[in-house]
């Protein structure tokens, strides 16, 4: 029988009345907090026509305009002099940040040491309800740059009795693995299964490591390959969800929804297509607030900010772990999903096709797909996989597998491909051998060449 342990127990069992009363507590302050201490919303205020002292409810919030990335980069260098969306005096700011820029100019970010501990309890509270604590070590795959996931994730285990390994890469030697007997690993579903072949290759097996459990943090991934690192390692693999604009999330050791900190973040989901807001169980894009406490200052506040990430609300209900916040399903980039035959398929839905079980009898997990064709009636997706042995590698199988698995819940893909208006070319290579190993910095793992 498991006993359930919690980092805040008191906000994370919080009933549902009592808990909603506070979220509504605190958008009354941080929308008041942002007209008084930030010169975008200041001026956004006014131009909206919108008095702060009317904003009072979750309905009033979502009445609010929203706002985007776009929005950030307009109310920053080298648009504007000074940093808009910053509210707090210079003095104040203990770090900056800044986005990976990869659709643009990167976006940047002020936080406090209030909101380093802010976010540090998101991640806490993830962490104990995954069963970590006291005496776990845990290596960390992620970087310590400008990105916050690092070194969010360093305090919260100080916070909770953890100790760190700060590796930053997952290509950290194999000795790592016997000398200090790490009982878990933070990474990237490909940087877990490179590690554990690497392993293997020198004699270890990973499933009888020291490790306990794996985290997969700062990417969606199928359930399929969830499942297939969870057999190379004899271990649960869960799930988090965070980005710099301060939306950490995390699955507990149910593993069915990842839980939102709704005290402290306000999620909510929003179609661009029908300009509004959707009911639970519906997909949309993530429209994030800020939530900060009665008395509490913020380096960069945020209220309906349009993340650009997909997700449905799953439950408001009590989980069975006891946790009384709301779960959302595992986000995926907007930035990648792409619309063939007016359906859309996301990278995550190509990974499921090749993480089929039977498949990864003969491939590594790594591969690479483009999109060719000049117009939607006439559309080549191509996708190139990596094979442990090219020679022996049952091509048929892979094939049956990958587009039972791409059609089956895409019937306007399905219907293309067999009008043909759809082709799916497959490409088989070795080890080393696609073309985003001669890329520097974060592949891209489908592009679109239309």
């Amino acid at each position: 029988m498991r006993t359930e342990s919690y980092y805040n127990a008191d906000i994370e069992t919080m009933e549902r009345g009592e808990l909603d009363d506070l979220v509504e507590e605190r958008i009354r302050y941080t929308v008041d907090y942002a007209a008084k201490n930030s010169l975008f919303y200041k001026k956004w205020f006014r131009d909206n026509n919108i008095k702060p002292s009317d904003i009072r409810s979750h309905e009033d919030l979502l009445s609010l305009p929203i706002i985007s990335g776009k929005t950030i980069r307009e109310n920053q260098p080298p648009v504007t002099e000074d940093f808009g969306l910053r509210s707090v005096d210079w003095e104040d700011v203990f770090t900056i940040h800044e986005t990976s820029g990869t659709s643009g100019t990167p976006k940047s970010f002020f936080l406090t040491w209030d909101d380093w501990e802010r976010y540090a309890e998101k991640y806490a509270r993830s962490f104990v309800s995954q069963g970590f604590g006291p005496g776990d070590r845990t290596v960390i795959c992620a970087s310590y740059g400008m990105n916050v996931g690092a070194n969010t994730m360093t305090l919260a285990a100080r916070n909770i009795g953890m100790t760190i390994v700060p590796f930053g890469k997952c290509t950290f030697p194999p000795r790592i693995m016997n000398s200090y007997k790490p009982t878990s690993i933070v990474g990237s579903v490909f940087k877990l299964i490179h590690l554990a072949k690497r392993m293997k290759q020198q004699g270890m097996e990973p499933s009888e490591s020291s490790i306990k459990r794996l985290v997969v943090g700062g990417e969606s991934f199928p359930e399929e390959a969830r499942s297939y690192v969870s057999e190379l390692w004899g271990c649960d693999v869960l799930n988090t969800y965070g980005s710099t604009e301060g939306t950490m999330c995390g699955e507990c050791s149910y593993i069915d929804g990842l839980h939102v900190p709704e005290d402290l973040t306000h999620l909510d989901v929003y179609d661009p297509h029908m300009k509004d807001f959707v009911k639970d169980g519906e997909c949309g894009r993530i429209v994030l607030t800020t939530l900060l406490p009665v008395g509490a200052r913020c380096g960069t506040l945020l209220l309906n900010y349009d993340t650009e990430d997909t997700t449905v609300v799953i439950t408001r209900k009590k989980c069975a772990c006891g946790r009384t916040h709301m779960k959302i399903l595992n986000p995926q980039r907007e930035a990648e999903t792409f619309w063939v035959a007016e359906t859309p398929f996301n990278r995550v839905d190509i990974e499921k096709g090749v993480f089929q079980r039977e498949n990864m009898e003969y491939l590594t997990g790594e591969y690479e797909a483009f999109l060719y064709g000049g117009d939607e009636d006439d559309t080549t997706l191509r996708v190139s996989m990596e094979c442990e042995d090219v020679d022996r590698c049952d091509r048929d199988i892979i094939e049956e597998n990958f587009m039972g698995s791409f059609f089956r819940f895409k019937k306007g893909l399905e219907d293309a491909y067999i009008q043909g208006n759809l082709d799916l070319l497959f490409n088989y290579v070795g080890p080393g051998e696609l073309e985003l190993y001669k890329i520097k910095g974060r592949p891209k793992r489908i592009v679109d060449r239309r």
